[in-house]
């Protein structure tokens, strides 16, 4: 072979090197990161690969998939290396399929872990959000355990301890719940606790499909805040031994049927999209203000929805979704041991779900960096609960007019809308939701129906079949009926707004001091007072004001303080009112108040 002809094979050889596709190009397409059109682009015009690698990182930093913040920090080890004139070693062929990673063989010795890198900026307040609208990313969830053929488990939670000191508590609970639920005895009933019970733990799961566009993931949560156990090894210390309980447990399809359109699907008990989608940064969890303004709820269900992105400098995305759920009305029975057995039947014996929907607008309010998305949300919810009673239960004077027995059917409808608004120095969450019978959902003053006998005579009474209702039985112009049960209306909501102190006076990211954070809130739940009045002693509509302050030392470790002030108001005005004032230290009153304090400290995992 003569010089000149060596001389160009070695030519060819370097242009086909440099126009080969960068490998980790190759990798992104087999995922489903990058489409075939994508990649196209990318190789036009046969760039050497440090100009692939500069239209790669542009690209996936507008399909949002790195941050301004990202591309900045690939910038001092990456920019130079693409800048190099030196092109990067590749094959001297170029392979029209991407080739497998070669298997790095396990060191004879683990390496130490690398100390976790301190963020750049100090983060905004993020939202809680229960149910969050982007596509779950296939291999999101980094495992620390593998099953089988494919399966990752990861493990998360975290473990809090509370210190409570309550002016006012006369249900002796650990946690906040309206007033004149009963009288408080000679004083206020003041009362402290110490809790760890709130802890949490829960795994996350996820199943490799072999399409790249489909994602399988589960969950499955659970807490101490549940009941406590009644053994004869535990009777005398039950009040420590507090006994594990369900939160979530649900799988989850997610499908992308292109960069702009994916599709999901949930079955399993996760939180409700009617009212769950916005919650407080607040310090207690043992129910987040439970007929306090809050509204939310877990139920077992079944959830479908799609979520369109419809770019834009926003970023600009739409998520409509449709669910049907447990129809549950958290009713009370007379024979509190039955209550998982016949306390729920309402709902079920209308033999039909509860229908609910959601409709999410998701885009970036404030471009800075750390910030997380904004969310205006819209919920609906729908339902019937159907109370029966037995032949055998029917008053006699009305028994040959029902000798089937008798059944009576009230409606629960429901609206929120809620608002999220993150920026750089201060985040606003807000909540206002109508609708009635929202007891299930911590609302209305926990109130769910009354009977409506007004205009009856002769009237009598009959217990429904599971024991936890009332059915009132009367003539009507001579004829024999059934009084209607009304749901007691109600509306509410709340507004918190969190201040991120390090960030606003400028804090070192790397410091000891980032990690500071003040927030605000109020809430308030209202039962319509002529719907309270059936009640004796209605309650009529209670509020919250909080302050608190967190300290989060490191990723791992958070300090907290909360001081609050609860109070309920009566529906009624004075004890001659319809069925009179509610009693708190023996005395009709119209106003029952707590101050509450708590510390914690949460370690989260």
């Amino acid at each position: 072979m003569s010089r000149l002809s060596a001389v160009v094979l070695l030519l060819s050889a370097l242009c086909a090197a440099q126009q080969a596709t960068d490998p980790l190009i190759q990798l992104l397409k087999s995922k489903g990161v990058l489409t075939d059109q994508e990649v196209a682009s990318l190789e036009s015009g046969v760039p050497p690969q440090s100009e692939q690698r500069h239209r790669l990182v542009d690209l996936l930093r507008a399909k949002g998939i790195l941050t301004e913040a990202d591309v900045r920090s690939l910038e001092p080890a990456e920019r130079p290396l693409l800048a190099s004139t030196t092109p990067m070693a590749v094959p001297m062929v170029a392979h029209t399929q991407p080739q497998p990673l070669p298997q790095a063989r396990p060191p004879a010795e683990a390496p130490a872990q690398p100390a976790p890198q301190a963020p750049a900026v100090i983060a905004a307040i993020a939202p809680l959000r229960m149910l969050p609208i982007d596509p779950v990313k296939r291999e999101s969830v980094a495992p620390s355990l593998k099953i089988g053929n494919g399966v990752s488990v990861k493990p998360y939670g975290f473990i809090k301890a509370s210190l409570v000191y309550d002016t006012s508590s006369p249900g002796g609970n650990d946690f906040p719940l309206p007033g004149f639920l009963a009288d408080s005895g000679p004083d206020l009933s003041p009362e402290f606790h110490a809790k760890a019970r709130a802890s949490r733990f829960g795994f996350q799961v996820e199943g490799l499909d072999p399409s790249p566009n489909t994602t399988i993931t589960g969950r499955i949560e659970a807490d101490f805040e549940g009941n406590f156990s009644r053994a004869n090894n535990r009777n005398i210390s039950t009040i420590r031994s507090s006994m594990l309980s369900l939160r979530l447990a649900y799988v989850r399809l997610d499908h992308k049927f292109s960069d702009k359109t994916s599709f999901y699907m949930v079955a399993g008990q996760d939180w409700t999209p009617f009212s769950s989608s916005t919650l407080p940064n607040v310090v207690e969890t043992t129910g987040i203000g439970l007929g306090f303004g809050t509204l939310w709820e877990r139920s077992p269900q079944a959830r479908i929805g799609i979520t369109e992105s419809l770019g834009g400098k926003s970023s600009v995305k739409l998520t409509p979704e449709f669910a049907i759920t447990m129809p549950a009305y958290g009713n009370n029975p007379s024979d509190v041991a039955n209550q998982l057995g016949y306390g729920e039947r309402q709902g079920a014996d209308s033999g039909r779900p509860e229908i609910q929907a959601r409709l999410v607008t998701q885009w970036q309010l404030d471009h800075a960096p750390a910030v997380a998305p904004a969310q205006l949300i819209f919920s609906f919810v729908q339902g019937e609960r159907r109370a029966i009673v037995l032949a055998s239960a029917v008053p006699s004077a009305f028994h040959s007019a029902f000798p089937n027995g008798a059944s009576v059917s009230s409606e629960r409808i429901g609206y929120t809308a809620e608002l999220q608004l993150p920026t750089r120095y201060i985040t606003v969450l807000s909540k206002f939701y109508a609708g009635s019978d929202m007891r299930y959902y911590f609302g209305g003053q926990f109130y769910s129906n009354f009977n409506d006998a007004s205009g009856l005579t002769g009237t009598a009474s009959a217990s429904s079949q599971d024991g936890s209702s009332t059915v009132i039985f009367g003539l009507r112009d001579g004829v024999p009926t059934v009084a209607p049960q009304r749901p007691v209306r109600a509306e509410g909501g709340f507004i918190n707004l969190g201040f991120p102190l390090s960030r606003i006076f400028d804090a070192n990211p790397k410091g000891r001091n980032a990690g500071w954070s003040l927030f605000l809130h109020y809430g308030k739940d209202e039962a319509f007072a002529r719907d309270a009045r059936h009640f004796a002693g209605g309650r009529g509509h209670s509020d919250w004001s909080a302050l608190t302050i967190q300290y989060k030392m490191n990723s791992f470790l958070t300090y907290m303080y909360e001081q609050s002030l609860y109070r309920t108001r009566a529906a009624n005005n004075s004890s001659t009112d319809f069925n009179g004032l509610p009693l708190l230290r023996g005395i009709p009153s119209r106003e029952w108040q707590d101050m509450r304090s708590e510390f914690a400290v949460l370690f989260t995992f």
